[in-house]
């Protein structure tokens, strides 16, 4: 930056998200013209350990769902104490937005206000060097293209709890590039449509990230079902295309025990649950598990670990919530070897950052994740680019709202290359 951009103008106001609920979008302006604009996701399937977005919780305004609190603490709180600021001072400004919070949950004036600044800073001061986002914020870190983990049946709180399990995804491993990596999701996608219709079920109505919600029997029925999609594809499971699960455990943990819905009467014990991933792993190309087991349930969690951990990728989202004090209590105790990074889990820039980095020195593999009420901002896209993480998780190839993801990746390729693509490493190596 060839001269300093000072914060002159903070402007927050109520928008809507993909699911039609309220949220916060934050403009900053700086003098000399430099401008960033950010808009904060939220999700359904959301860790109790995560920071606190705040509602208004006035039922005639959005059922509740109103968010004009948050907005207002961006105006006439927040923004206050930052005018004058240079913006490229990152580290500097999200310190000031969690004192002036004062909650280790950012539940005083909410992690949406919060993080809506946050990233609107991230974007002006890119804006203030004339740079994309991406290479402003790759800073000296190597910049890389991500594979995509994409959704294709949606189950859990993404689709009536119609299953279990959450979501069940495709990895592309085969592809050598993002763009032949998302031309081989979609020949899947499609070709699971076609599948689904094929044995009597909804094959176009999908849940809140894009994939599929059909009404199936039980959860392997839908990963035997996206087998069946991957080689209608013309693909080979398990070395073109491979698939993933979120089993989002906590949803159906209660008591110590693991409550199946769509297997009527099932309870398992962590020990059974792990067993059955294990029979799965080996029965089918699964190469990544998250939230396989629920987030307090950290002997789970070591169990599940000592079976699959140096098989597949076992990710923590509802275990970490890109919290830096749990991600440092899985690594000294051994659990997961990946973690799911949501921005709004923290709830600021810095922190995000802070987190993807412990991961990576650690060994852990960071995929940046998007929520289930997404928008419009693509601010994750640079976010996985910039720190080189080699995943990322934004929902399936369709709805706008994760397409907006997917489009700003292949512009991005346009400048940095094929050839800067993450190809997948198989756990170990």
């Amino acid at each position: 930056m060839t001269a300093t951009a000072r914060i002159e103008r903070i402007h927050a106001r109520q928008v809507l998200d993909s699911r039609g609920h309220p949220t916060v979008e934050v403009e900053v302006h700086c003098q000399g013209g430099a401008f960033g604009r950010a808009i904060v996701p939220s999700g359904a399937s959301t860790g109790k350990h995560e920071a606190r977005e705040l509602r208004d919780g006035e039922a005639e305004h959005f059922g509740g769902k109103g968010v004009l609190r948050a907005v207002s603490h961006v105006n006439t709180v927040l923004a206050p104490a930052l005018l004058g600021r240079d913006v490229s001072a990152q580290r500097a400004i999200d310190r000031t937005l969690c004192e002036l919070d004062g909650t280790p949950d950012k539940s005083r004036l909410g992690a949406n206000a919060i993080l809506g600044i946050s990233l609107a800073c991230a974007h002006a001061a890119a804006d203030a060097q004339g740079v994309p986002l991406w290479r402003y914020l790759a800073d000296d870190r190597q910049p890389l293209l991500p594979l995509p983990m994409v959704n294709l049946i949606s189950g859990g709180l993404h689709a009536g709890g119609n299953l279990d399990f959450q979501d069940f995804l495709l990895l592309p491993i085969g592809a050598r590039s993002y763009s032949e990596a998302l031309e081989m999701t979609v020949r899947v996608y499609r070709a699971l449509a076609a599948t689904l219709a094929r044995h009597g079920f909804e094959g176009v109505l999908v849940g809140d990230e894009g994939g599929f919600g059909p009404k199936l029997q039980h959860n392997e029925q839908a990963v035997q079902l996206a087998v069946e999609a991957i080689e209608k594809a013309g693909l080979r499971p398990g070395h073109d295309a491979a698939l993933a699960l979120d089993v989002a455990s906590t949803h159906f943990y209660r008591n110590g025990s693991y409550h199946l819905h769509s297997t009527v009467g099932v309870s398992l014990t962590a020990k059974e649950l792990a067993d059955t991933l294990l029979h799965w792993v080996t029965k089918y190309p699964i190469l990544s598990i998250e939230d396989g087991m629920a987030e307090d349930d950290w002997e789970g969690w070591v169990k599940l670990t000592s079976v699959l951990g140096k098989k597949v990728q076992l990710i923590g989202d509802d275990l970490f919530v890109t919290n830096p004090e749990r991600v440092k209590r899985g690594i000294a105790e051994g659990v997961a070897n990946g973690v799911l990074i949501k921005l709004n889990q923290i709830g600021t820039l810095t922190e995000t950052l802070d987190v993807i980095h412990l991961a990576q020195q650690a060994g852990y593999r960071p995929v940046i994740s998007a929520r289930s009420g997404e928008t419009e901002d693509a601010t994750i896209a640079d976010l996985a680019v910039a720190t080189g993480a080699g995943q990322i998780k934004i929902g399936s190839v369709a709805r706008s709202e994760r397409l907006a993801k997917y489009n700003q990746l292949l512009r991005i390729e346009e400048e940095l290359g094929k050839e800067a693509f993450a190809a997948w490493r198989p756990v170990g190596s």
